[in-house]
């Protein structure tokens, strides 16, 4: 955790003294966020595919002070976005030194705290809390008590001789703790109803209820949640009143186009071996025609860790042949696509009408992208000549054991290849991987036009 710069007061009274006013938390937010919106600084760094859409909702309800739910499928960056929230806190806040809610030394709030404030007065010692450490962030499960999120009675101070009608007999929930910070509940719906009933007054009336006697406390908190469509409408629900304290619901989405999607592989996914922005295209175009099919449960969504994965997986297949062919360095290329749907089929809903069809459907998708992506790439270059040279005694072998080299030695000299690499940025001095899955992309675009043309003529129905 960062260090306190020195020169920050350490008493109330220093503290009173520098001219230091308190603010609440949607204030402090609100006057850092139009401080940035006037400076043109980028506020959410690594969110993709937001900028028009989800981030302008989001800043307005912010600026409102609104507490806010964010409604979408998984893995669309919710969770993320929102722990982004932190970059809009004051880096350093005063806190009155050893206080259970870090209340601000200006304005107690607990019994305890005032009494310290009272005995005393100037002298009340301060520390200084980094913004890091006023976000909380809460994982909404079946077994979450009201204890866990706003506090019980603690037997051990009743058992030290306090009644049950003392305050200072509670023992603070995660809420109550995070006094002056944000407070992020994931997947809210999962939260039994009684439990969400228990965030009424918190979102409110800003105080607690515990055991059957209310104490009030006027609590400073930002609260978030996410909430996912499919468990907002059957396996759990947000209570009524719940979703009218919140003051802004927001639907995210996945990534809008495919450059998005590709923007957030390579941000995201660890890649050991090298892989090309044509195979990246190939898989955020599979990865689109999975969330357009209607074979594919679209309720659960297919997240963009899929993507993410199947990168990897293209990658380790790309490794995995390198370490058995001696090729180097390890370069992806289409024939390592065919590891995706294996490794990654668990990771996608089906609708219930689609058992036993899945790979076939994962298959056919995979190849309609790879043909889409060739057909972009390759536009208005005339491949015949490479066609007819595989024809006419120079088949080419691929595989896992086969190296980018003997793919490449495989083939005679034709203008065609070098207009192929050229297309996708290769050039002659590259490693023969890299050329190589240039190369092969051009050739599993001629097989796939004849392909996929079957494939429909088959059976239309099984695609969806």
């Amino acid at each position: 955790m960062p260090t306190p710069p020195p020169g920050l007061p350490r008493t109330a009274g220093e503290l009173r003294a520098s001219g230091h006013l308190p603010r609440s938390v949607k204030a402090e937010v609100r006057a850092n966020l139009l401080t940035a919106l006037r400076c043109g600084q980028s506020l959410w760094p690594g969110i993709v595919g937001f900028d028009r859409t989800v981030l302008p909702q989001l800043e307005r309800a912010l600026i409102a002070g609104h507490d806010v739910v964010l409604l979408g499928e998984r893995g669309q960056g919710k969770t993320r976005l929102l722990r982004g929230l932190t970059e809009l806190l004051d880096e350093w806040t005063p806190v009155i030194e050893g206080s259970e809610l870090g209340e601000h030394p200006l304005q107690p709030i607990t019994p305890a705290s005032r009494r310290r404030a009272a005995e005393l007065g100037d002298d009340l010692p301060v520390a200084w809390r980094h913004r890091d450490e006023r976000y909380v962030e809460k994982l909404a499960t079946p077994d979450t008590s009201v204890g866990d999120l706003v506090g019980d009675v603690d037997p051990v101070k009743v058992a030290e001789g306090r009644s049950l009608g003392d305050p200072e007999t509670i023992h603070f929930g995660l809420v109550p703790r995070a006094h002056r910070g944000i407070v992020t509940v994931n997947e809210l719906p999962d939260l039994a109803e009684r439990i969400q009933v228990a965030l009424l007054n918190v979102m409110e009336e800003r105080d607690i209820q515990i055991r059957g006697y209310s104490l009030r406390l006027p609590l400073d908190v930002l609260l978030v949640a996410t909430a996912n469509p499919e468990d907002y409408t059957n396996r759990g629900r947000i209570i009524t009143p719940l979703k009218d304290r919140f003051g802004a619901e927001i639907r995210t989405h996945y990534p809008p186009d495919v450059e998005d999607e590709i923007s957030l592989v390579r941000q995201e996914a660890e890649l050991p071996a090298e892989v090309g922005d044509h195979l990246l295209e190939v898989i955020a175009r599979f990865v689109g025609h999975l969330r357009d099919s209607s074979a594919v449960d679209q309720r659960s969504g297919v997240s963009a860790r899929f993507a993410i994965a199947a990168a990897e997986t293209v990658s380790a297949a790309a490794l995995h042949r390198a370490a058995v062919t001696g090729e180097d360095p390890a370069v992806a290329r289409p024939v390592d696509l065919e590891a995706v749907p294996a490794v990654l089929r668990g990771k996608v809903e089906f609708e219930a009408g689609e058992e036993g069809r899945e790979d076939e459907l994962l298959g056919y998708l995979l190849r309609r992208s790879v043909a889409d992506t060739a057909r972009g790439l390759f536009a208005g270059l005339d491949l015949r000549s490479l066609a007819e040279a595989v024809a006419d005694g120079h088949p080419v072998a691929t595989g896992e054991r086969i190296s980018g080299g003997d793919v490449l030695t495989a083939l005679p000299e034709l203008p065609v290849l070098h207009q192929v690499a050229e297309r996708l940025d290769v050039r002659p001095g590259d490693p023969p991987g890299r050329i190589a899955s240039a190369v092969e992309l051009a050739l599993e675009s001629l097989y796939l036009a004849k392909k996929l043309a079957k494939d429909t003529e088959d059976d239309r129905s099984v695609y969806g």
